[in-house]
């Protein structure tokens, strides 16, 4: 039996050392499911942009446990009752909530995994840990999906201050350099409170939730939706989608076991069956650059540029404006793509191609961030700044994006 006093320390360049005792929370990350987020990157393909960019969902789940026992601690010392088992279980459902993310974070749920979102499969994940675990994160579940009595602890893991935006918006500015993000954690985690079962910030914190929500927004604009970063993202979904259907119709591609699982088939959440949960608890970036190592030499022009495209970050040029883009122009970039490579329509739209971004750093829901003010009265975070330059936050802001080869190049 292992003695229950022993802990391992993790020393995290963000909050220093993370003490993990031993027992659930410990088992959880020892666990391959887990120990698979070592190989599953953070921000995705952000790093052409940003080198420093190569920290993983492992680091980042360490840190959303750790924050989460932080704020735990904090609302225990405000007289807010929560048990050991309780607090056990918000730092496992937080620990957990990527689980289900698949190679290079999102990439997988726009291309070969249909209908289907990382945030489903993590929960698929969930429970196959709690039949292994004899019901140990039965309560860290009812958390997570919002069915556990006590709310706050919903808005803990999945809230507009949660503890996952908390961290990554901390750990994301570290890695890439971006001093703009970097928010006052420890600030934010000293002013929650609970009232009313529901998750609250202390009026003398608003200028730090302030910053929390501009950090936000430019992050997204400068970060997550940087244009490189995009096409990059763009590119590897469509390498997917191309490495599916050259292998449905009939292709044999080199690629790994795991990946070839996926390729082979059609897979959506509902026929999601263990089988297809095993080997995706298999699948992460290494598969995928391995196989697009192999195809940048394949027959196939599409497949073999796109590949090669991501490989030596020989990207597409990109165009982002207010407006749509004219039919007319987005015809003629295809019809030169066509003649000067000749290919076929369908192919070239693997080159030029259009869509949509949306940045929202804020959003007026019943899981809002409210303020208590000194008399006890709870507004929402937007009602209660006096800062004009918040209010535009809750708007939703779309933009427009066309991808094109660059003119001064060959594909």
């Amino acid at each position: 039996m292992k003695d229950s006093h022993k802990f391992t320390i993790i020393n995290d360049p963000i909050y220093g050392f993370i003490t993990l005792p031993q027992g659930l929370l410990f088992n959880l990350v020892e666990h391959r499911y887990f120990q698979r987020l070592r190989r599953i990157s953070q921000m995705g393909m952000s790093y052409l942009v940003y080198p420093g960019a190569h920290h993983t969902r492992f680091q980042h789940a360490l840190g959303c446990l750790y924050i989460m026992g932080k704020a735990c601690e904090t609302l225990r010392g405000k007289g807010v009752a929560i048990s050991d088992a309780e607090m056990e279980a918000a730092q496992a459902a937080i620990l957990l909530h990527d689980i289900g993310h698949g190679p290079f974070s999102h990439a997988m749920e726009n291309s070969i995994v249909e209908n289907t979102s990382h945030e489903e499969i993590s929960l698929r994940f969930m429970g196959k840990l709690n039949e292994e675990f004899n019901g140990s994160l039965t309560t860290a579940i009812a958390m997570f999906t919002g069915s556990y009595p006590r709310r706050f602890f919903h808005q803990l893991i999945s809230g507009q201050l949660d503890m996952d935006r908390t961290d990554y918006l901390k750990r994301d500015s570290f890695y890439t350099g971006m001093a703009e993000g970097n928010i006052n954690t420890d600030r934010i985690l000293a002013m929650l409170n609970v009232k009313n079962d529901q998750l609250v910030v202390e009026e003398k914190g608003i200028y730090t939730i302030e910053k929390f929500l501009v950090a936000r927004r430019l992050m997204y604009w400068q970060v997550y939706l940087h244009k490189t970063s995009l096409v990059a993202e763009q590119l590897l979904v469509r390498v997917l989608k191309r490495a599916k259907e050259l292998t449905l119709a009939g292709q044999e591609l080199p690629a790994s076991s795991s990946l070839q699982y996926f390729l082979r088939d059609d897979i959506s959440l509902l026929p999601f069956s263990d089988d297809a949960m095993e080997v995706f608890s298999n699948l992460d970036d290494y598969d995928i650059v391995m196989a697009m190592k192999y195809w940048c030499d394949h027959e196939d022009f599409v497949l073999r540029k796109l590949s090669a495209m991501i490989i030596n970050r020989h990207l597409l040029a990109i165009k982002i404006k207010k407006k749509p883009f004219q039919e007319d122009f987005i015809k003629a970039k295809l019809e030169e793509v066509q003649i000067k490579y000749q290919i076929t329509k369908k192919e070239a739209q693997y080159f030029v191609f259009t869509g949509t971004i949306t940045n929202q750093a804020y959003t007026f829901t019943k899981q809002g961030i409210n303020i208590i003010t000194k008399k006890s009265k709870i507004i929402d975070v937007i009602e209660a700044s006096d800062q004009l330059s918040l209010k535009p936050l809750s708007k939703v802001i779309i933009k427009n994006f066309i991808c094109f080869p660059k003119k001064q190049g060959d594909l």
